[in-house]
């Protein structure tokens, strides 16, 4: 799928307030590693997570992604009434029904004859937004368009820590399926797109040009990583299974495939890219996958030490802080690599200019 007419205009995005360190969390499990005699310093040491942030208790979703969408606005000096389309797709919504998108877009102002929906799929929702509203636009449906996602791990991790301390019947073969939820972290990001002919002629060299992205699904896969049930209808108290080694050997497979695809989508080389921004999932997967992919960790951009996993919003928050550092040159080519249970891959090629952002 390709693009000519596509910019990534700005980023906006919000940190939460409160940090939590992979060993705050293992103090809570203290008794769980005594009695499994697992050492001090092992979450840390198998995913490279040192902290995550948490929101304060009964932070709303939508008030964060409404937040999100203006620091995007702002940061590219777009107005509401400018923007067509508004896409919600984090993993956690407040609701079955009506879509998150529909509290964001009153918020935030947003005109009446925009398209308002959700869109989830894992830690890919936020990418697949993006490449439903560079398709709007690329076909002159729309003009300029949001994604949004915020992520709330409060919830699982309350859960999971409690779900531990009560199995007494645990075994340090049992508790690996619960690692990866002890990984997981909160946040929230937008994303504002806009017609590129449009708005470099309000601003030269305003944003990045989306050349285009692809997707691969292998989704013989589907059960490596798992939940109960719907975040949302539990009381956003889930319980996640994840088969971390298995998932880690499909997901690069699954990546490898659809980075040989965008190379030929894009008619790239590898020596073309100058950066790459992957899925923030721990130190384990990004170097797999980049070795894999036979790209250079030192021009790869990451985020999870502080961060942890903060699911759809992984990968596009480390595109904003990356920014927010001046960590990409103009006119570099990048790659955005996502990868998300289920599995699926997600992939788009940029090429910088002045993308605007906004973050803390």
């Amino acid at each position: 799928m390709l693009f000519q007419n596509v910019s990534l205009l700005s980023v906006g995005y919000v940190l939460p307030p409160l940090v939590v360190t992979s060993a705050d969390i293992e103090s809570q499990l203290d008794s769980v590693y005594q009695r499994l005699r697992l050492p001090q310093g092992r979450l840390e040491g198998m995913s490279g997570i040192h902290e995550r942030r948490l929101w304060e208790p009964k932070t709303r979703i939508s008030d964060m992604s409404a937040e999100s969408c203006r620091r995007a606005l702002s940061a590219a000096s777009v107005e509401p009434v400018d923007v067509q389309c508004l896409i919600h797709a984090s993993v956690c919504r407040e609701f079955l029904e009506p879509a998150t998108a529909c509290r964001v877009h009153h918020l935030i102002g947003l005109p009446e004859n925009a398209w308002v929906y959700d869109v989830s799929n894992a830690c890919l929702g936020v990418m697949n937004g993006a490449v439903q509203i560079a398709q709007l636009i690329e076909s002159g449906v729309i003009r300029a368009g949001l994604v949004v996602g915020t992520e709330d791990c409060r919830g699982l991790l309350e859960a999971t820590i409690h779900q531990l301390n009560a199995d007494l019947n645990l075994t340090r073969q049992s508790i690996k399926p619960a690692f990866a939820s002890l990984t997981i972290g909160s946040g929230s990001c937008a994303w504002l797109l806009g017609d590129r002919r449009f708005f470099e002629n309000k601003a030269p060299g305003m944003g990045a040009r989306v050349g285009g992205a692809v997707a691969v699904a292998r989704t013989q896969h589907h059960a490596l990583c798992q939940s109960d049930t719907d975040q949302a209808g539990s009381g956003m108290q889930p319980i996640m299974n994840t088969d971390s080694e298995l998932l880690l050997e499909a997901g690069v497979a699954t990546g490898k495939a659809a980075f040989d695809l965008l190379l030929s989508e894009l008619d790239w080389q590898r020596s073309d890219i100058g950066a790459t921004v992957c899925h923030q999932v721990g130190s384990a997967h990004r170097r797999r996958m980049l070795e894999t992919l036979g790209m250079p960790v030192e021009t790869d951009f990451a985020t999870f030490e502080r961060l942890g996993n903060t699911g759809s919003v992984a990968l596009p928050t480390a595109l904003g802080v990356g920014l927010s550092q001046s960590q990409f040159q103009s006119g570099t080519k990048s790659a955005l690599l996502g990868i998300g249970s289920g599995l699926n891959s997600v992939m788009m090629g940029i090429e910088f200019g002045k993308i605007a952002v906004r973050g803390d």
